[in-house]
């Protein structure tokens, strides 16, 4: 039995919020510096932010697994959906639409990642999880309402960012294979292709270079809120999977769209604070879910970053490592009950 059944919900929630802290305030802080700067662009100064941060964070081999050469379709893929359609869909739409509008709406991020973590993965959703999801759907519904009423181009600039929270949820449920794997080389990798492509696209199309401030402004922001965050986002999906971290990181919307008001942003209407109300209460049901049963584990080979205190890691060294470390070891056949999430150890079928 693992040694304290809720501390991997508590860890994988804790790091999910300080990704969507990290990711909600660069919304609002791309709309700002970004204004006037083409979309291939902008997306471009963001992942090369995040593709630096990404190489000062990569750890010893001894600390975190290595991506492998088979890793390599699985980035590529990431890089086009959340480092290419993603961020330029986003830049559109931002230049198009409300600044509060376009941050609460990135909430239906979490449901396309519940939907596509179930598809790929498995993974559980139960009546009070669908229920938060129709929450969250009904919510950005209001929003385009909202914006319809703002005249058609407010209302394509919104469903440019709901394209963008597609790609993103498709890019999320790409990543958790790659969640053991060293978050470091995986932001550094996906951001360099992203910045690769957003550049040859930006290049193609002749869109003007920025300012030197702007510039350096992006990328400071996709340093923090792509680099950064997205370290915390795999973190936390080791932690407790694909749809969980996706119900954490909804919570990302609120904290943009609170900047955009603090920056001056006076647009509210009862339809906004009617669908971000109902977006908030989809995301509160979904943490409260609590999911206990009797489970099998099968005899397995793998490698990733782990302690001894988890329950599931009870194999020995010759001199016994303190803390987290990282090296191929083998699970035993396992059957126990105890509440758990779908983090790399549980990723059984029901």
């Amino acid at each position: 039995m693992p040694a304290s059944p809720t501390l991997p919900a508590l860890r994988g929630a804790l790091t999910a919020l300080a990704a969507a802290v990290l990711f909600g305030i660069s919304t609002p802080l791309v709309q700002h510096f970004g204004l006037g700067i083409g979309s291939f662009t902008t997306a471009a100064f963001l992942y090369a932010g995040a593709a630096l941060v990404g190489a000062l964070l990569r750890q010893p081999v001894q600390r975190e697994a290595r991506l492998r050469q088979g890793d390599v379709p699985r980035l590529l893929w990431m890089a086009l959906f959340g480092a290419v359609i993603g961020p330029v869909a986003l830049a559109w739409g931002l230049q198009h639409t409300s600044g509060t509008s376009a941050s609460l709406m990135l909430t239906l991020e979490a449901v396309f990642t519940a939907v596509l973590a179930r598809l790929g993965y498995h993974e559980t959703l139960d009546r009070r999880v669908v229920l938060a999801m129709a929450l969250l759907t009904l919510g950005g519904m209001l929003l385009v309402f909202d914006r319809a009423a703002s005249g058609g181009g407010a209302t394509l600039g919104l469903l440019a960012v709901t394209v963008a929270t597609a790609a993103w949820g498709l890019d999320n449920t790409l990543s958790r294979t790659l969640a053991e794997r060293d978050p470091g080389q995986v932001v550094m990798f996906k951001g360099a292709l992203g910045a690769l492509a957003t550049t040859v696209l930006a290049l193609a199309f002749a869109e003007p270079p920025p300012r030197p401030g702007p510039a350096f402004a992006l990328l400071a922001v996709g340093a923090s809120g792509y680099g950064l965050s997205l370290r915390f986002y795999l973190l936390a999906q080791r932690a407790f999977g694909a749809a969980r971290t996706g119900s954490v990181f909804a919570f990302a919307p609120f904290f943009g769209a609170a900047l955009a008001v603090a920056l001056g942003e006076r647009n509210g209407s009862a339809w906004m604070f009617g669908g971000a109300a109902l977006m908030l209460l989809g995301i509160v049901l979904h943490l409260a879910e609590r999911h206990t049963h009797a489970h099998a584990h099968e005899a397995t080979l793998h490698e990733h970053a782990h302690m001894h205190d988890d329950g599931h890691h009870a194999h020995v060294h010759d001199l016994m490592p303190v803390g987290s470390h990282s090296h191929p070891h083998q699970h035993a056949a396992l059957r126990h009950a105890h509440a758990h999430v779908p983090d790399e150890h549980h990723t059984h079928r029901h």
